[in-house]
């Protein structure tokens, strides 16, 4: 039985956004292992609208309360598609070289400090998807981009060292996985969308790994 403390930090697909059941993937996730006798602490650490640049200003802050020195703990990062998104200016949230470096910081500081993990960004609607948060707020998100920056960031972890989980190219055509993305608002899954990452992350080998 392993036993661990588990930060998932990301944006608002990791905290579970239009999830009735306010789990989110990593909530799916853990319950997963948890019935096969695995002892998980979760922490769910997603917040709405997060880019690389503001993860980067507070995930160190944290994770670090809640994963001390004297507990197995691990890092499990999932963003990347609000970087891809173009604000109400016209404007991309975070060019594709400034994502892919801050990135790079990121993730080589906590393979540094911990076993760490990175899920990859998930598609959206095939058709693009506008989203609007609140008044003057407008996000336009496109899965031609969110695509660009996936095979960036899978670059970026082979260099570094760090296990990659590509959610795009394995869910592009999951057809699970964008009937659930219609019932939401075409970037958010319902619950069953939240599964359907939760199911992905579950089969992977270096997740799998851990609790070897």
């Amino acid at each position: 039985m392993a036993v661990l403390r588990i930060c998932f930090i990301g944006d608002s697909i990791t905290l579970g956004t239009a999830d009735a059941e306010f789990l989110g993937w990593p909530g799916r996730l853990s319950q997963k292992m948890q019935a096969k006798g695995h002892d998980l602490s979760l922490y769910n650490l997603g917040v709405r609208a997060e880019t690389t640049a503001l993860i980067r200003q507070r995930w160190r802050a944290e994770c670090t309360p809640r994963l001390p020195d004297v507990a197995n703990g691990r890092l499990v990062f999932a963003f990347g598609v609000n970087d891809t998104a173009i604000d109400i200016t016209g404007a991309i949230r975070v060019p594709p070289a400034q994502s892919v470096a801050i990135a790079r910081a990121i993730l080589s500081e906590a393979k540094a400090w911990k076993p760490t993990l990175w899920v990859g960004p998930a598609p959206v609607n095939k058709a693009g998807q506008r989203v609007s948060p609140g008044p003057g707020v407008q996000y336009d998100f496109d899965n031609r981009r969110i695509a660009e920056l996936d095979k960036l960031y899978q670059a970026t972890a082979k260099e570094i060292g760090v296990p990659y989980l590509p959610l795009y190219s394995r869910m592009i055509d999951n057809a699970a996985w964008h009937a659930a993305l219609s019932k939401g608002d075409g970037v958010h899954a319902i619950g069953a969308g939240c599964g359907v990452i939760a199911d992905q992350v579950a089969s992977w080998d270096a997740w799998q790994a851990w609790f070897v």
